[in-house]
């Protein structure tokens, strides 16, 4: 089995914040990584080139196939700002109705920018998705 390509780097999140061109996008990955920081209490990490994630979990599927991936994290993306909640946001739609203007992937969010969100229930949000993965997964800090 293929392993997952997406691991921690050891690069430095604030080099890779402070490096996003566009200065929208770059005040908004600062501020993720505030809320993130706070909300989490637990050190940011690079998971690939562009993913700063927050805690971790290791995965092992019925399939047989298992990993470690970021538990919690976003991306600041060209298009757009990619937010991560494992394993997904399917039983969050209350929360959802509430945040602001999103797009949605299966365990990616897609906001334009932070403007356009309720901070509050992001917050909300980022909190219910590591309670549940903590229910299916071992969630560890980093």
């Amino acid at each position: 089995m293929a392993d997952n390509k997406t691991r921690p780097t050891g690069a430095a999140v604030s080099d890779f914040l402070e490096a996003v061109e566009h200065p929208t996008r770059r005040a908004d990955g600062l501020r993720l990584h505030q809320i993130f920081s706070e909300l989490t209490g637990w050190q940011a990490q690079m998971w690939g080139p562009t993913i700063v994630g927050y805690g971790q979990y290791h995965y092992t599927y019925a399939s047989g196939r298992e990993g470690d991936f970021l538990a919690t994290g976003f991306s600041p993306r060209k298009a757009n700002l990619s937010i991560y909640v494992m394993p997904g946001y399917a039983n969050f739609g209350g929360i959802l109705d509430r945040l602001g203007k999103h797009k949605m992937g299966k365990s990616c969010l897609y906001v334009n920018k932070l403007a356009d969100i309720d901070e509050a229930v992001l917050r909300e949000l980022i909190a219910a998705g590591l309670k549940d993965l903590g229910t299916r997964w071992g969630v560890q800090a980093t």
